[in-house]
């Protein structure tokens, strides 16, 4: 049987300062908007930057911290899942989003905003939750599970 996977795993560059909300029930809400660049070919034949941009809402305490320690420019890595919404705006539209739940956010680089990924020490180095672990969210495939 299929196993249903939504996981997500982001680095890029805040594009705005956090916003951290409170819902109704007293948790903190901190949304992220996140560029993460791709390479694409143009017209011409020629290899282009192409960002994409992910909003991300993180929940609890890592969101107060998202919102205290994290500013604009500054790097960061995601683990998570999409999550899609739809709702009705005021003017009666109906709209849709496709967003990212995170489960982890990781700060890279220095507070003073400077992107360093290198350096010694390994601090930045990022590891999707559960992928070090013995149960990993994704068990090793076996030729049964191949469908071709």
């Amino acid at each position: 049987m299929a196993q249903n996977i939504n996981r997500v795993v982001l680095v890029g560059n805040l594009t705005r300062d956090p916003e951290l909300r409170h819902t109704g029930g007293g948790t903190a809400v901190c949304s992220l908007r996140v560029a993460v660049n791709g390479s694409r070919r143009d017209e011409s034949g020629q290899w282009v930057d192409k960002p994409n941009y992910f909003t991300v809402n993180v929940f609890g305490n890592q969101a107060e911290s998202c919102a205290q320690y994290l500013s604009k420019g500054r790097p960061v890595a995601i683990d998570g899942r999409l999550d899609w919404r739809e709702w009705q705006a005021q003017d009666g539209a109906k709209r849709e989003s496709v967003e990212v739940i995170a489960d982890r956010v990781q700060f890279l680089g220095s507070r003073d905003g400077g992107g360093d990924f290198g350096g010694g020490g390994g601090g930045n180095q990022f590891v999707p939750a559960g992928a070090g672990s013995e149960h990993a969210d994704f068990p090793a495939a076996t030729d049964d599970d191949i469908p071709f």
